[in-house]
């Protein structure tokens, strides 16, 4: 748990943290586009009834080389965004062989963070069932919550996750319950808890990566070396790996790139999937 002494506020608040983040935020919008037009890719495909069970598929440009299929789970506190803002981080995957689902999912406060869990459930189940091939799991932010989350409840799903990477995750809920990310979330403290994958019974086996910038604050460093630690202990071979002055945004820019050392992660990922 976070220090009582802590300005909560000021840990957790990434935007007002990073200024220029609207920069970002459009850049991720102008590069996903991009990619979309001249990537191989299925598009808008629903996983479930809702507006937004959606995802995409990016295929690798030389073909299918089998093995497992790269579901990426965006970020933006489980109330903003959606995959058209995380396509273009496809690309680092693609061109090393590996095919990479992008689902969108029902925002806060349109659905509750255990309903949003389930969204995700369901997504992965149908990525799976579709191409029969099991996942490599990785997510950005709140999307890093829900990876550490399919990875330690996957028993309902076709395969289960035996391979994870979350970027900058969320692993324990409730220093988030009196800042000003829950007014969309209304979590009460014990839904933190019973939400927090940090409190749960750490999944049997498999690997972990949890990757945060260097340039982040001291929660979302502590949250990922927290869930390196838990998990280590029960068994799982887990890796804390910080990108160098990195921020909240810029953190996950590397998956663009099939050369940056988090796309040489996954692909280790992908072979103890």
């Amino acid at each position: 748990m976070a220090a009582d002494d802590l300005d909560l506020e000021a840990e957790y608040n990434n935007r007002a943290r990073v200024p220029e983040h609207p920069v970002h935020i459009a850049g991720w919008q102008r590069d996903s586009a991009a990619y979309r037009d001249s990537a191989h890719c299925e598009l808008d495909l629903a996983y479930g009834p809702g507006a937004r069970h959606r995802l995409d598929f990016f295929h690798p440009p030389g073909g299918e080389a089998g093995g497992p299929v790269v579901l990426y789970i965006h970020g933006g506190y489980w109330q903003a965004l959606d995959r058209t803002t995380s396509s273009h981080l496809a690309r680092g995957a693609n061109e090393r062989g590996l095919t990479v689902a992008i689902p969108s999912y029902t925002l806060a406060p349109a659905a509750s963070l255990a309903e949003i869990v389930s969204e995700i459930e369901a997504a992965a189940d149908f990525v799976m069932r579709r191409t029969g091939r099991p996942l490599v799991v990785s997510g950005h932010s709140a999307g890093g919550h829900l990876t550490a989350c399919l990875m330690a409840r996957s028993g309902g799903l076709r395969f289960p996750v035996r391979a994870a990477m979350p970027i900058s995750g969320l692993f324990d809920l409730p220093p988030l319950v009196p800042t000003s990310i829950n007014r969309a979330l209304g979590l009460s403290v014990e839904e933190a808890h019973r939400l927090s994958p940090l409190e749960w019974d750490p999944p049997a086996g498999g690997r972990l990566i949890a990757v945060v910038g260097g340039a982040e604050s001291g929660e979302f460093l502590r949250q990922s070396r927290a869930i390196v630690d838990r998990w280590s202990k029960a068994g799982v071979a887990t890796h804390y790996h910080e990108v160098p002055g990195a921020n909240h945004f810029d953190v996950i820019a590397g998956l663009a790139n099939p050369g940056d050392p988090l796309v040489d992660l996954l692909l280790e990922l992908a072979t103890d999937a």
